[in-house]
């Protein structure tokens, strides 16, 4: 099994992946460096690359690496949260969260239903990435992660603080509060994870990225030293 790491250095976290005799991959852009004997294998995309990179911010490509040796991906201010996915809790991550997997991890779509996208105004066609089979997976995160588990019951949120969750759990939007007073209670439309499962929290982000951003308006999306 590959092990997944993640080393912090000077506020800035960066993922680091080991392999032996194995293949994992990374989202696209994502290497900085590699040591050992391994090859890097950037696979023409497939159609359901093709599709998902149209509907959410996944790219078409995700390149393969194999042998044995270490890869460490790009450094961040924001963080990475390391999952164990398996044959009987399968996952939904939310566009742009997945960032590298084991090779025995299989990727591919989930929409949302499209009443609860439209209302969210996330649009009516919300592709999400799905993540099924044994493995580990690297999810991007903006700060810390917390694993919630919801036993039949709701967890509520207000905005984007749920990076992904399990299929277990029926995913809709609701009122803050009963109507009228909804339109009084200063909240937008929840978001609603109902059923049993668990559930990717980020409930605050790293002060260093949150004020970067607050600052200059951007985000690090390649190489710090291109």
């Amino acid at each position: 099994m590959a092990s997944f790491t993640i080393r912090e250095v000077e506020g800035m976290r960066q993922l680091r992946i080991d392999i032996e005799n194995e293949r994992v991959r990374a989202r696209k852009g994502a290497m900085s460096n590699m040591r050992g004997s391994v090859k890097m294998i950037p696979r023409l995309p497939g159609a359901m690359d093709m599709i998902r990179s149209v509907y959410n911010d996944e790219a078409r490509i995700r390149p393969w690496y194999e042998g044995s040796g270490t890869i460490l991906l790009q450094p961040s201010l924001a963080g990475y949260h390391i999952i164990d996915v398996t044959p009987e809790e399968p996952w939904v991550l939310e566009p742009g969260v997945y960032w590298a997997s084991e090779g025995s991890v299989r990727l591919g779509l989930h929409r949302d239903p499209m009443i609860t996208s439209f209302f969210l105004g996330d649009g009516l066609f919300n592709w999400k990435t799905a993540i099924s089979g044994r493995g580990r997976v690297a999810v991007n995160a903006p700060g810390p992660v917390e694993v919630v588990p919801v036993v039949d019951g709701a967890f509520k949120a207000q905005g984007r603080i749920v990076l992904g969750r399990s299929k277990g759990l029926r995913f809709h939007s609701d009122r803050p509060a009963s109507f009228p007073r909804h339109l009084i209670s200063g909240q937008s439309r929840l978001r609603v994870f109902e059923g049993t499962g668990r559930v990717l929290v980020c409930f605050t982000p790293f002060w260093n990225d949150f004020m970067y951003k607050k600052m200059t308006g951007e985000t690090i999306s390649r190489s710090l030293f291109e």
